[in-house]
């Protein structure tokens, strides 16, 4: 049987979840779907599903197999449509992911805009504040916001944002201005869950890094909601400075404890390691970065006087 066959049914099965499922995206019938697998399972000497009459599961061999075999498939597809000479031209389905506040601010417009430039191509935007794996989950390309640890991704990196403390102008006035980490303890707390994980506040102490954690009064899994709460008075919260850098601009919110704020962490564009990366992706690469770089330049500021000022200089 031919191998690229059994490659292009494993990953359907692995994506579908089902050989049924699988053998209609694939138009297979179910014994050459199940043929097909234990094809490839016999040359592999291992069990890539684990199946019962109600479920199927990939297996520890099947998971570390999946992103090899994506890869020979997608450099396959590239290769063929290089061959014909249609990597001029972009086309094709593009999963991308962001965080979900960043993906409302900065992403959405800058992929309305190159769908645009590129009428043959269509997209998937997933906005989730976890990190999804690219390769399992059939992900073109992600913003990550942090340092990226080591993996077989490539990164190109488009700005960095900065964590921050903030409050509303009215909560100031009636609580006063906390004037060191330790201040803070006496205030409420409003925890964005994503910065705040186990109500910890991490934040700088001259040249070392230091925590503490805080007891919220309000505590939420969405920064939006945090951020509203704020801005009405009901306490302190954790922000990107991209997510509330038009409120501060504004007057709504007031950055606090400025000084032992964390330093800048890194924005990239992410997408699997190919030998061939496909029209669409580079495309999109080259389309995204500049904007969304643009973007973060106005949405950040490098401290509580730029915020004031309204300026956007260069983030140190």
């Amino acid at each position: 049987m031919d191998r690229f066959h059994e490659l292009e049914v494993f990953v359907g099965v692995a994506e579908a979840g089902s050989f049924a499922k699988a053998g209609a995206r694939l138009r297979l019938s179910p014994p050459a779907v199940t043929r097909a697998v234990s094809a490839l399972e016999e040359r592999l000497g291992a069990r890539v599903f684990n199946r019962t009459t109600r479920s199927v599961t990939i297996t520890d061999v099947g998971r570390r197999f999946l992103e090899s075999a994506r890869r020979v498939l997608s450099d396959l597809e590239t290769a063929e449509k290089e061959a014909i000479g249609e990597t001029a031209t972009p086309q094709g389905h593009l999963n991308i992911t962001a965080s979900v506040t960043f993906g409302r601010s900065a992403l959405s417009p800058v992929v309305c805009g190159f769908l645009s430039r590129y009428p043959r191509v269509t997209a998937s935007v997933l906005l989730l504040d976890r990190v999804v794996n690219l390769v399992e989950e059939g992900v073109d390309v992600a913003v990550r916001i942090g340092h990226l640890p080591d993996s077989g991704l490539i990164a190109k990196r488009i700005g960095a944002v900065r964590r921050v403390l903030v409050a509303s102008p009215d909560y100031i006035a009636r609580r006063g201005m906390p004037a060191s980490p330790a201040e803070l303890r006496l205030h409420s707390v409003i925890a964005f869950t994503g910065l705040m994980p186990n109500r910890e506040w991490r934040f700088l102490n001259g040249q070392k890094q230091g925590s503490m954690n805080l007891g919220p009064v309000f505590e939420i899994n969405d920064a939006a909601s945090a951020i509203q709460a704020a801005e009405e008075g009901h306490g302190v919260t954790v922000a990107l400075s991209y997510m509330v850098s038009d409120q501060v601009r504004r007057g709504k919110l007031v950055p606090i404890l400025d000084a032992f704020a964390l330093p800048p962490q890194p924005v990239h564009l992410v997408y699997p390691q190919a030998r061939l990366v496909a029209p669409k992706v580079r495309a999109f690469i080259d389309f995204a970065a500049p904007r969304l770089k643009a973007s973060l330049d106005q949405l950040t500021w490098t401290s509580a006087e730029d915020a004031k000022s309204g300026t956007s200089p260069t983030l140190r």
